[in-house]
């Protein structure tokens, strides 16, 4: 094997303000120290792995993200240990869910720039683990 594992996934994102209360805030996660490069963002800890946001400069062709939220998107994933109390909380938070239930183990949602984020309980047919 070539690699050890991951280590950060980095998507880019619009508004750093709104994005950290989505990543901080409604998904619960660490912020981490992040070195000035002359450019916004944060560094959040995520388990093991690093999730790394960036405010592209104006102009940066970034790609498109999907029109609409669907699974087949591509996605940044983190494990949950509640299935029914996280997709309570992001709808609670007025985030629209697109849930396959818990006995799959796996939701998906959408942060505020759009960014297709996938929320999975390992043990359901989807997401097991070996």
């Amino acid at each position: 094997m070539l690699t050890k594992g991951a280590h950060h996934f980095s998507i880019c994102v619009g508004d750093i303000d709104r994005a950290r209360e989505f990543y901080g805030e409604v998904l619960g996660l660490s912020e981490a120290n992040r070195p000035d490069f002359g450019f916004p963002g944060a560094w959040y800890e995520a388990g093991p792995v690093q999730l790394h946001l960036i405010v592209p400069p104006e102009g940066v062709d970034v790609g498109t993200r999907a029109e609409q939220l669907t699974p087949i998107a591509g996605h940044i994933a983190f494990e949950i240990e509640d299935y029914g109390s996280v997709q309570q909380a992001l709808e609670a938070a007025g985030h629209s869910v697109l849930g396959l239930g818990p006995e799959v183990g796996q939701m998906f949602v959408r942060d505020p720039d759009g960014n297709v984020v996938e929320l999975i309980q390992p043990g359901g047919q989807l997401g097991r683990r070996p």
